[in-house]
C-alpha cells in the first residue's frame, strides 16, 4: 500500500485514535521500561563518551520530529483527520494523534543511528552528492519504505488517498535526517543556537496548543 486507502474502515480507525490521545486506558509498565532502556542504554553512554556532535544530531532530528507531529495534530484539528494516526491498541500511550510513546522513543535515538553511518570526511562526495545529504536521502528512503509495512498493519493509519510513502519520503523523512546530518559537523555555538531555537519553538507550541485543545 503506497498511499492511504480512503476507506470508511480507515476513517473509523482514525476516529478511535483521535479519541485515545493521552488516554491512560492502555497504559502499562513497558512505558517505564522503554524509557529506562533509552536513557540508560543510549543517552547516558553517549553523554559519558562526550559524543556532543552525536547528541546534537539526535536532538536535532527529535526536535524536527516533534514539529512535524505538532503540525500533523494541527491538521487533524482543522480538517478532521491527520496525515497519519497511530492506533490505541498498538501502544501504551498516544502523545499526539500521530505519535505513540514507542515511536517517540525510537525517534529520540534515530539521530545517533544516522550519524554513525556517516563517513569521517564531511566534504566527501558520493555519486557527485555530498555524503551528508546522500546518507540523509538513503535513511529517509529506508524509513519511508518501512512505513509502507506499518501502514498495512492496524498500528498505523493513513486516511487521505494522496498521502503515502512518496510524500512522506520527500516532505518528512528527508528533513528529519538532513537536520541530524547537517548539524553534526557544525561548530558548537551553531549547534547550541539551532537546538535552543528548535526546542524553544516546540515547547511554546506544546504549551499553547495543548491547553487550547488544538492538539
Amino acid at each position: 500500500m503506497l498511499f492511504g486507502p480512503n476507506t470508511d474502515a480507515a476513517r473509523a480507525a482514525a476516529d478511535l485514535a483521535k479519541d485515545a490521545v493521552r488516554s491512560t486506558a492502555n497504559f502499562n509498565w513497558t512505558f517505564i521500561a522503554l524509557l529506562a532502556v533509552v536513557i540508560v542504554g543510549i543517552w547516558i553512554p553517549q553523554w559519558k563518551k562526550r559524543n556532543y556532535n552525536g547528541i546534537a544530531a539526535a536532538l536535532a532530528l527529535y526536535g524536527v520530529h516533534w514539529l512535524y507531529e505538532i503540525a500533523n495534530a494541527v491538521i487533524c484539528h482543522f480538517t478532521g483527520y491527520a496525515l497519519w494516526h497511530v492506533s490505541p491498541e498498538s501502544t501504551s500511550f498516544i502523545l499526539l494523534v500521530g505519535v505513540s510513546w514507542e515511536l517517540s522513543m525510537m525517534f529520540s535515538v534515530a539521530g545517533f543511528m544516522s550519524v554513525e553511518l556517516l563517513p569521517r570526511d564531511k566534504d566527501k562526495k558520493i555519486l557527485g552528492v555530498n555524503n551528508r545529504v546522500l546518507f540523509a536521502i538513503g535513511n529517509a528512503l529506508f524509513f519511508s519504505v518501512f512505513e509502507i509495512f506499518l501502514a498495512s498493519t492496524p498500528a498505523f493509519i493513513w486516511v487521505y488517498p494522496w498521502w503515502g510513502a512518496l510524500p512522506v519520503f520527500v516532505t518528512t523523512y528527508i528533513p528529519f535526517f538532513l537536520a541530524a546530518n547537517l548539524i553534526y559537523d557544525k561548530p558548537r555555538k551553531t549547534q547550541k543556537r539551532f537546538l535552543i531555537c528548535l526546542w524553544g519553538l516546540v515547547a511554546v507550541l506544546l504549551a499553547v496548543l495543548i491547553p487550547l485543545g488544538v492538539i
